[in-house]
């Protein structure tokens, strides 16, 4: 395995002092644990943002799975217990901290070293031990759980995803590059 591909690895972080963890301008939104109204959740959140950096849903599946896990794993789909999330988009970003009343994320280091194994067998095509690493599960886990979930987020935000101390508070961040409308005097200068 090349060691510069071990460094590329992303892992999932916690630390409460973040700037991702900065609420300011951000909006703010309370749901309750209410498993059935999780796509209405994430549609609220969704609405107001640019449709540029909407991706065909991919943008609307990430927030839905965030809400999700924050309603089952955290609140245990407790209708008493609150969903808060924090959000602010704009054509270059896409940012959200989600916090629920729970115990918190107690495997992320466990989830951490799977994810590690998982890319390291990819990277050496050694595809028999991949084949047992499809799913994470816990004692916790039910049928449809695998942690799977969490290995699209490591990747679709790319700016990071980063818990509080607690683990009970997510802050993520998604970039998209700036369009760029034109020629500019570099490309003009090349075609020349």
């Amino acid at each position: 395995m090349e060691t510069s591909y071990a460094n590329d690895i992303k892992e999932i972080k916690v630390d409460e002092n973040s700037p991702l963890f900065d609420k300011t301008n951000l909006f703010y939104k309370e749901f309750p644990s209410d498993f059935r109204q999780i796509r209405y959740f994430t549609l609220l959140i969704v609405q107001s943002a640019p449709l540029e950096i909407k991706e065909i849903n991919l943008l609307e599946q990430q927030i839905s799975e965030i809400i999700k896990n924050a309603v089952k794993h955290g609140n245990h789909c407790n209708p008493e217990k609150k969903v808060r999330v924090w959000y602010s988009f704009s054509p270059t970003h896409a940012h959200l901290i989600v916090e629920d009343e729970g115990e918190g994320f107690r495997d992320l280091e466990k989830w951490n070293d799977f994810n590690r194994k998982r890319l390291e067998c990819l990277a050496e095509q050694n595809y028999e031990e991949l084949g047992i690493l499809w799913s994470f599960r816990t004692l916790k886990s039910d049928d449809i759980d695998g942690g799977n979930a969490l290995f699209a987020a490591l990747e679709y935000w790319n700016g990071g995803l980063v818990y509080n101390n607690r683990r009970n508070c997510v802050a993520i961040l998604k970039t998209y590059p700036q369009r760029r409308h034109g020629i500019s005097i570099e490309d003009a200068e090349e075609e020349a």
